[in-house]
């Protein structure tokens, strides 16, 4: 196990941590969060012995092999796929021993470094590494293309999966999402799920967390807090203890007035499409765990529109993406994303865009916006159709000498500076930071600035590619409910599930140069992406075995034949008999767990619960909860191992 016993550390003047301990168990996967600087990342560096503590002590077992993602990758001419290979230092070990032994022409030593080779599953091992560049979102011909070819984004992928490659007791995720597409995401979370090890991971998308982690440490005022579960468990147990402890409700009491009337609202129009059943669910949750949120260091809110034409725009036929040449050249190459879109946004409407990186969500999105003309057909607009765009790289788009000031004088030069002082202080940036050039600011500051600059020109239809990369949880969630209440029209690019679960009501999916509804909720587009990846994988495996020849149906006895293949189908029920079993029992637990669950989440949402009376039963169920959430996490795994070994059985 890994302890943190009274520990102390200080980064330059800045206390990080101060006196505290806590305990993590072998095999607990576990998300690490709290504020930007309040000390993840040095936590990290402490595991990996590339920090010591000022003051306690860091112990785990010394035998404990840790695995990790490389922040730089080199340009290297070496392929992808050898890359990925190189994070198995045993497997590449075994290896030189095998051609340091044939070099000396020692066969004993050859024979050992092969026993090693197998034992390291050595055999196998190229074809792990492809599966894992494969469920990142590499292609089998990418597999084998130089590191130097990939631009940052990609190469961090390839970093991963080095890291995944690596056999590891204890493996340390530091935002691993940041780069990834939501098909690879959902691979990922799949992954993780069954990793034997011990996990930490940092993280600010909290579906991920949710989907992977079975505890929660919490770094607030210099400690690290343990809760017993997920992040959306730590949401309502920390709101439990505040409403407990502090009953802080005073600064959220508006906000969630305002979202009950807007969930309302909502279930009186909402058709029984499972999509928006989702985001009813994910509303009224946002207002149960708001009291969690208490201490955020701010909140906004969209401003009214002006107008709300309907349609708010509408696409004829048209042809998106890029010319491709010299400007001014008439025979411009043109590059066709997707050939023929026809397309009419309504008012209100709030869609979410699903589909793998490079098949056109962001070209719809910017031919939408009009920052790319369309090759064919007509982008009708409604009259007074005010649109608020945020690019994926939105932040690059800002003018980093100038102050946040400077930018919205810009926007509105005949606006008095106090107006805009406070519109700015709502989304923090106040006194001497508003007047400040933004060069230093964080990411995440920068991006809360570009969303500011589009919610003062109260758009009617909100365009946003990506809007959480650089922000923080605790941003998320103020955005997620600013977006939530927004009263225009919304189109979403996100990774971020819970986002897109909170906001949106109905969805398209851009594949294969089409744009088409689809219809179900984020569950479905789970289930409908890991079934697609395995018939992929398994069309990859058809297409590589070599072609059965054509003799054998002349040459071969028939009847030989046929009792033969009967043998072997005998055979394979035998070997799958007992694993077949197994998956029911574990079946069988599933649904009692499940039951369980469902009468302690009952249990835990009745209000009486919380009475001074009631201490005993609250605090037995929320420990029952997190067995319950563990055992099922490890049920789960042991399931899923089992239908992978049915898979394996030729």
């Amino acid at each position: 196990m890994i302890r943190f016993e009274r520990l102390s550390l200080s980064r330059g003047t800045k206390p990080l941590f101060d006196n505290t301990s806590v305990l993590i168990n072998p095999g607990e996967a576990v998300g690490l969060i709290g504020a930007n600087g309040a000390g993840k990342t040095t936590l990290f560096a402490l595991l990996r012995d590339a920090l010591h503590p000022d003051g306690g002590e860091v112990t785990m077992p010394p035998s404990w092999r840790i695995a990790h993602v490389m922040q730089e990758t080199p340009a290297v001419e070496r392929n992808a796929l050898d890359y990925v290979l190189d994070g198995d230092t045993a497997l590449r070990a075994a290896e030189a021993a095998i051609e340091a032994a044939q070099h000396r022409h020692d066969g004993h030593a050859e024979a050992e470094a092969h026993t090693a080779f197998a034992d390291v599953d050595g055999y196998t091992a190229p074809a792990r590494a492809e599966a894992l560049l494969l469920g990142l979102g590499f292609t089998l011909e990418q597999t084998r293309q130089p590191v130097a070819s990939f631009s940052g984004g990609w190469r961090m992928r390839l970093n991963l999966a080095q890291a995944l490659m690596c056999p590891s007791d204890l493996l340390l995720l530091d935002e691993p999402t940041n780069h990834l597409d939501l098909d690879a995401i959902v691979w990922l979370e799949d992954w993780l799920r069954r990793y034997a090890g011990t996990l930490i991971v940092i993280s600010h998308d909290r579906e991920f967390l949710d989907g992977v982690c079975n505890v929660t440490l919490h770094i607030e005022n210099q400690q690290i807090k343990r809760y017993g579960g997920n992040y959306s468990q730590f949401e309502v147990l920390r709101a439990q203890q505040i409403a407990l402890q502090q009953n802080a409700y005073e600064k959220q009491q508006k906000t969630i007035a305002h979202l009950e009337s807007f969930i309302n609202r909502f279930k009186a129009k909402a058709t029984k499409a499972r999509q928006a059943q989702s985001r009813v669910k994910a509303l009224e949750r946002m207002e149960l765990i708001a009291p969690a949120h208490v201490a955020s260091p701010f909140t906004f809110e969209f401003r009214a529109p002006n107008a709300a034409p309907n349609p708010m725009l509408v696409l004829e036929d048209v042809r998106c993406g890029y010319r491709v040449g010299e400007d001014g050249d008439a025979a411009m190459a043109e590059k066709v994303i997707l050939p023929a879109v026809t397309l009419s946004v309504q008012n209100e409407q709030r869609i979410g865009l699903l589909g793998a990186n490079g098949q056109g969500k962001s070209t719809l999105i910017k031919t939408l916006a009009g920052t790319l003309a369309p090759l064919a057909g007509r982008v009708k607009h409604g009259k007074g159709l005010q649109i608020g765009y945020f690019a994926q790289h939105q932040v690059e788009t800002l003018r980093h000498d100038d102050s946040p000031l400077q930018h919205m004088a810009r926007l509105a030069p005949d606006t008095r500076e106090q107006e805009l002082r406070d519109f700015l202080g709502g989304f923090n940036f106040r006194g001497d930071m508003a007047s400040a050039p933004i060069a230093p600011f964080s990411g995440g500051e920068k991006a809360r600035l570009a969303l500011a600059l589009i919610i003062w020109q109260k758009p009617n239809l909100l365009l946003l590619d990506e809007p959480t990369n650089h922000l923080d949880l605790e941003t998320r969630h103020a955005l997620t409910m600013a977006l939530a209440q927004f009263d225009g029209t919304l189109i979403l690019v996100s990774h971020d599930r819970h986002l897109l679960r909170a906001t949106t009501d109905q969805f398209l999916l851009v594949a294969g140069g089409r744009v088409q509804p689809f219809d179900g909720d984020l569950d479905d587009y789970r289930d409908w992406l890991l079934q697609d990846a395995a018939a992929k994988r398994n069309a990859m495996r058809a297409a590589a075995k070599p072609e059965a020849s054509a003799a054998t149906d002349t040459g071969a006895n028939r009847k030989e034949q046929r009792r033969a293949e009967a043998e072997e189908r005998q055979r394979l029920t035998q070997l799958r008999k007992p694993l077949q079993n197994r998956i029911t029992k574990l079946e069988n637990e599933l649904a009692e767990l499940e039951q369980e669950k469902q009468r302690l989440d009952a249990i835990l949402a009745d209000s009486a619960t919380y009475d001074e009376s009631n201490k005993t039963l609250l605090t037995d169920s929320l420990k029952r909860q997190g067995e319950v959430m563990a055992r099922l996490a490890e049920v789960e795994s042991a399931w899923l191992d089992a239908q992978e070994a049915i898979d394996k059985i030729a």
